[in-house]
């Protein structure tokens, strides 16, 4: 009996490249520290699935954290705002049933497990150290400043920490992204690895 086909990543609603997922996958297997994988940013699934699918293979489990409120740029009124994730008795966006649908097609239920609500807060009650943190919330400044500095310090030495949407000219993009990746790099806790597009990979001293 044949397998069924592999769940294509790139069927769930997102911004990631397919570049970028596969080399989130690549630094998955290649990890060599024990520990889970974190996200920050979950959205509707697509980085998710990409980790789990590669967390699967190697045994771990990858937590995805997110809100599920959307950014800024997913509100009311903003440009990358979907009526289709908005709650309208709520007067909110509400992205947890499409990422928990995008788990549940991938097979993945057991192995990328969610965690809904506020990054700050999570990370301040965090106390397990982590093979690998991926950087992709919101952009705004105080919001990326709030990720690195929960969570950069859980990653556990030899392990990963990938930042996305980091864009050295602005007008390329926003610079909170750029500007916590800045911040990594001048901690001395951490050394650049590898940039595919406008993600940043580095390695944990």
């Amino acid at each position: 009996m044949s397998k069924p086909p592999r769940f294509d990543p790139e069927s769930v609603q997102g911004f990631l490249a397919r570049e970028e997922g596969e080399a989130l996958a690549r630094h998955v297997r290649a990890l060599d520290v024990s520990g889970p994988v974190l996200e920050i940013g979950s959205w509707c699934g697509r980085s998710s699935v990409w980790l789990g699918q590669a967390a699967r293979e190697t045994g771990r489990i990858v937590y995805a954290l997110d809100h599920h409120r959307g950014s800024e740029e997913h509100q009311p009124g903003e440009g990358y705002h979907d009526p289709a994730h908005f709650d309208g008795e709520l007067g909110r966006v509400d992205t947890l049933p499409a990422f928990r649908r995008s788990i549940a097609l991938a097979g993945l239920e057991q192995t990328v497990i969610a965690l809904v609500g506020p990054s700050a807060i999570i990370g301040a009650n965090w106390a397990t150290p982590l093979a690998m943190v991926f950087i992709d919330g919101g952009h705004a400044m105080d919001t990326a400043l709030a990720d690195y500095r929960a969570w950069a310090g859980q990653v556990a030495r030899g392990g990963i920490l990938a930042i996305h949407d980091v864009f050295p000219d602005p007008a390329d993009g926003g610079r909170p992204p750029y500007e916590i990746w800045k911040l990594a790099v001048a901690s001395g806790l951490f050394e650049p690895l590898e940039r595919i597009n406008s993600l940043e990979f580095l390695r944990r001293l």
